[in-house]
């Protein structure tokens, strides 16, 4: 009882911290700085808070669960369920909130007077009260009204910068999309509901039994687009690459960092809590799913030039990656396996926060280099790690990380993803053996193309020469810019080095599950934070930071005091046939990755456009200038969306022929619309 009561007395604070943040910087509006130092402080707090409720609330053992009221109809009650899959996405949210808020405090000077301010700080609280209540919410169509507060709140962040067109139409199409899903998910609630008689979360568990086997499925295909909309998985991902880049930095981290992370805790809130048992192959759908967002999500990030993009891309990357782990655990559920399942939920969850870390720190990092080069264009940057160092650093981190990289933490979770793949192959004796295979494969090979694409994106931003005028005039960040960055680039470096405690805390927070309440824990940590287990393989994390960082002192007493001690260095002036050598010239990023948009250019669809500019008419063999710019065609936009949208205005166009203006035929269409109902009905 005093559990409960601290839990729910606590949760209210957390919440109330973040509407109180909303409500002063619209009192404030009028005084810039007043209002976002208010929306930052009290966002700051509140993910104080978060961070502090979710560590007393992982010692709890028991679930918590309260209602505040109904409203509307008793069919919409304000509930909530607090156990520890829910505090784990809580702790996620207010993690990275928490650096993202630091982070802003710098970032929105550059807003002054030029925007509201208040708008700013009422809509990105307003957008954590969001998520907050859609990871807790235990009734259906509450969590409606909390699902719809974030994507709201979301959109007008993401066309908080509305001068730019680009941005207004991002703005529209994640908004189309974004209620698109929400479609899918409603239908999906009241076939539930149907079936139930409830639209509360635990109703629908226990009543699960009562749900035939074809409703499930079609639930399952409904949650799967609704959800996985909001999550950016492919094909349904066209408007996140063009949604995250328009929104200012720090919002852009919270929403590849978190926000998309929502639609994958609902499915497995759904399918693995709340609809078990279910059929095997649901769980090898996600996994199809997951591999093919995963590989053409880094191909598509590979061929960017604009950062925000490729990162918007990595994102549908990495969401493929968690969905491998949802998917295999979902499979092995199936089958009777629930050891081996444990084992890929945890991996899911690990990399849930993994990859909230390191891209949350990526996208501040870009944010950065765009604040002082005013431009995303990687063509134009270069040579930045002379003029911002600790940004550098922090990206480098966050590339190191995401591209899987020991010490830090991308490595553990894809590593413990891999061996749930690899025991699929191994313990499954049919034809499902051979999409754990082809997911593993897809896995591996995801890998190296997201080392590929950030090294071109590291090496592009920070090394060789300058390519822009900007960049040339860049400087370091302000201080509040570098705590957010640094504090994220820490935590991907410690998640990675305490992995072995992570991955226990982890596994007691799917154990809390239902269908994993009897299953024994699969690891086991020692006091010097080594991981034994006897069911999977497992590195130990101390050890490779130990050898990663004698390595690194090793090549430094080498090269300082070895082979190449007395070795002289001459510095001299590159001779290229008497022409002079220009930061035009380096390797740029298109340049980079070419090749391998050749090889995939099936996929990819790139076109050669040529700008030629002459002196005049006559002086057409003696050009000016040349351009070539290489484009990639959306084949979504071009093979789905677009034809789909011409059918639908055709489908409008035609029925707009049935309003003729007689009020004779109208009463008519009633008529027939009435008998319609009564033989329905009947």
């Amino acid at each position: 009882m005093i559990d409960a009561i601290v839990l729910s007395s606590g949760f209210i604070v957390l919440v109330s911290c973040f509407v109180i943040g909303a409500i002063g910087a619209v009192l404030l509006r009028k005084h810039d700085a007043l209002a976002n130092i208010w929306s930052s402080f009290l966002a700051i707090v509140g993910s104080l808070c978060g961070i502090l409720f979710s560590f007393l609330a992982l010692g709890f053992s028991q679930v918590t669960s309260f209602t505040l009221g109904s409203f509307i109809s008793p069919l919409v009650s304000i509930s909530f369920t607090i156990d520890k899959l829910s505090v784990f996405f809580i702790f996620v949210i207010s993690l990275v909130a928490l650096f993202c808020s630091l982070y802003g405090i710098g970032y929105v000077k550059h807003f002054y007077k030029k925007y509201s301010i208040g708008a700013l700080g009422f809509f990105y609280n307003l957008f954590i009260v969001g998520m907050l209540l859609v990871v807790t919410a235990s009734n259906g169509l509450f969590f409606l009204i909390a699902w719809e507060i974030m994507s709201v709140a979301s959109y007008f962040l993401v066309i908080y910068d509305r001068n730019d067109q680009k941005n207004v139409k991002a703005g529209f199409l994640y908004l189309v999309m974004t209620h698109i899903g929400t479609a899918f998910i409603i239908l999906a609630f009241l076939l539930l509901y149907k079936f139930t008689g409830s639209f509360d979360f635990n109703s629908i568990r226990l009543g699960s039994a009562l749900i035939p086997a074809y409703i499930k499925d079609i639930v399952f295909v409904l949650a799967m687009i609704g959800f996985g909309t909001k999550a950016g998985i492919i094909p349904l991902h066209i408007w996140l690459p063009v949604a995250h880049p328009a929104a200012p930095s720090h919002v852009s981290g919270l929403m590849s960092g978190v926000m998309i992370k929502t639609g994958v805790y609902m499915m497995i809130r759904i399918f693995v809590d709340i609809l078990q048992p279910v059929p095997v192959w649901w769980g090898l759908v996600i996994l199809v799913v997951g591999s093919v967002s995963a590989l053409l999500g880094v191909l598509y990030a590979l061929a960017e030039r604009d950062i925000k993009q490729l990162l918007a891309y990595s994102s549908i990357e990495n969401i493929g990656i968690i969905l491998l782990g949802v998917g295999s655990s979902l499979a092995f559920l199936s089958l009777g396996m629930p050891t081996f399942a444990l084992i890929g939920l945890v991996a899911a969850l690990f990399h849930t926060l993994n990859h909230a870390v390191f891209k949350s720190v990526l996208f501040l990092s870009a944010g950065s280099v765009i604040n002082q080069t005013h431009t995303g264009n990687m063509e134009e940057h270069g040579g930045l790690i002379r003029h911002m160092p600790q940004t550098a650093f922090f990206f480098l981190m966050g590339s190191m990380a995401i591209s899987a990289l020991p010490p830090f933490n991308g490595f553990f979770s894809e590593w413990l993803i891999f061996q749930t793949l690899f025991k699929g192959m191994m313990e499954i004796n049919f034809s499902a053996k051979w999409i754990f295979m082809a997911s593993a494969g897809a896995l591996a090979f995801t890998g190296g193309l997201a080392l590929a694409c950030f090294i071109k994106a590291f090496g592009s931003i920070f090394l060789a020469r300058p390519r822009g005028s900007k960049a040339r005039q860049a400087k370091e960040s302000s201080y509040s810019l570098r705590m957010g960055m640094g504090g994220l680039a820490a935590g991907a470096l410690l998640l990675g080095i305490f992995s072995a405690n992570v991955m226990s805390i982890l596994d007691r927070v799917v154990r809390d599950l239902s269908v994993f309440q009897l299953t024994p824990s699969f690891i086991s940590v020692s006091p010097s934070q080594s991981l034994s287990s006897e069911n999977i393989s497992l590195v130990s994390a101390p050890v490779l930071f130990v050898s990663f960082i004698v390595t690194f002192i090793g090549i430094l007493l080498a090269t300082k005091y070895g082979v190449y001690k007395n070795q002289k260095v001459h510095l001299g002036t590159t001779w290229d046939c008497g022409t002079d050598l220009t930061p035009g010239m380096e390797i740029t990023p298109t340049g980079l990755t070419r090749s391998i948009v050749t090889v995939f250019k099936g996929v990819l669809k790139p076109s050669i456009q040529h700008e030629i500019e002459y002196h005049d008419a006559e002086s057409r063999y003696l050009p000016k200038s040349r351009t070539v710019i290489l484009t990639l065609d959306d084949m979504y936009q071009v093979y789905l969306y677009i034809p789909l949208r011409n059918f639908i205005t055709a489908l409008s166009e035609r029925a707009k022929e049935i309003q003729s203006g007689n009020i004779n035929v109208y009463i008519m269409y009633i008529f027939i619309a009435l008998l319609s109902s009564l033989f329905l009905l009947r």
